[in-house]
């Protein structure tokens, strides 16, 4: 009976031990099988961005084109006509006036001294500062000065240890969505960044006149929701990479409700208009003889195509548009593919150069343009060109 007894506990615990062998053995199966659906699950959906390597690119971004951005300090000196004050015993009609204003610019050319910024930041400028990161203080003058793009170089005297030229990008190469750094002065607050995206291209934006002037209409512009503020008009507007992607011009007026709308001009227009200012420094009010129509406009190629969705073989793109000059008034728009002057293929700049500036100025030529994927007729009259303004006609 005994050893009956322990034979038969020798089987049960035989028996357990297999059992629980073999539920070890089903539940590791099972839970595998299941740890494989779910992977696989996880797997099929897109996987998320390292944000901290994002991150880490914007910051390295801002470190790298810091020293280079400046902010500038200018004293306008000016005369306001004031006919009430002699009716009411209020003193002179005339009467002097000094304002103060701030803005943003970065280095263009550190050999030259020259600082970039907009037109509407220095226009006028009786004085300007240029502080530096480190707080460095020169004094600069104006070097040249384009109101219609709303651009402007500015150059420093002392021209020794300045930081290096802000690389400039390619914004025609760029995409919806893609990161978007603005460095700058917004309300006199030194360097400054704010991140946001690029919003959108092709962008029109209508601002009030300085001085109770007229209303601009500024074209081609780039969309961003990067915040930007008084103060940072002539900043940069940076990629991940630290390089210059658009020059930051003005927002959406507060108004309307828009809020997160910031408008910068394209790097591509920046580098045209900025090498023309370069040859040509001094403005001046004559005319020349030369055929002009008033646009900036580059050669075609892979990535304008790609951003344009472009397929045609000739053509030239046009970049810019000045507001109120004959191809404005004739409503040629940036992104605008001329593909036929006077019904000949155009294939360069060169080749459209040479016609509008060949042309008598009060004369018109006929245009066969491409403006996403419709067939748009235009007849330009073609004017003077302004000696000191010297788009590509």
């Amino acid at each position: 009976m005994t050893q009956s007894r322990y034979a038969s506990a020798l089987f049960a615990l035989v028996g357990a031990v297999i059992g629980s062998l073999a539920m070890l053995f089903y539940a590791s199966t099972h839970i595998a099988q299941i740890q494989a659906a779910s992977t696989a699950g996880v797997a099929s959906a897109a996987p998320l961005q390292d944000s901290g390597s994002d991150q880490s690119h914007i910051v390295a971004a801002v470190k790298r084109a810091e020293p280079s951005v400046v902010a500038l300090q200018v004293v306008i000196n000016g005369v306001q006509v004031n006919p009430f004050n002699e009716l009411f015993g209020m003193g002179p009609p005339v009467q002097n006036y000094r304002e103060l204003a701030s803005g943003s610019g970065f280095v263009y050319d550190p050999a030259k001294g020259l600082i970039l910024t907009n037109s509407h930041v220095v226009h006028g400028a009786s004085a300007i500062t240029v502080v530096f990161s480190n707080n460095r203080r020169e004094k600069a003058t104006i070097y040249a000065d384009n109101p219609q793009m709303d651009l402007a170089l500015v150059k420093v005297q002392n021209t020794k240890n300045l930081p290096p030229a802000l690389p400039l990008g390619d914004s025609s190469t760029l995409e919806r969505g893609q990161w978007a750094i603005a460095i700058g002065e917004p309300l006199e607050l030194q360097q400054s960044v704010t991140v946001g995206v690029v919003s959108g291209f092709n962008r029109q934006e209508t601002v009030q006149g300085e001085n109770g002037g007229p209303p601009r209409t500024f074209k081609g512009l780039l969309q961003t929701s990067a915040p930007i503020n008084p103060g940072n008009s002539g900043g940069p507007l940076l990629d991940m990479d630290g390089d210059v992607i658009g020059v930051n011009q003005i927002v959406a007026s507060p108004q309307a409700g828009a809020q997160g709308i910031g408008f910068a001009i394209p790097v591509n227009v920046v580098k045209t208009v900025a090498a023309e200012m370069v040859k040509n420094p001094h403005a001046v009010e004559a005319t020349t003889s030369a055929g002009f129509i008033g646009i900036y406009m580059s050669n075609l190629t892979d990535s304008v195509r790609s951003q344009l969705n472009y397929h045609g073989r000739n053509g030239v793109v046009v970049q810019a548009v000045l507001n109120g000059s004959p191809a404005d008034q004739a409503g040629l728009e940036p992104g605008d593919v001329i593909q036929e002057v006077n019904g000949k293929a155009v294939t360069t700049v060169a080749d459209l150069q040479k016609t509008i500036q060949g042309t008598e100025p009060g004369k018109s030529v006929s245009m066969v343009i491409w403006r996403y994927g419709q067939k748009v007729l235009a007849n330009v009259k073609v004017g003077k060109a302004p000696a000191g303004l010297n788009p590509n006609p």
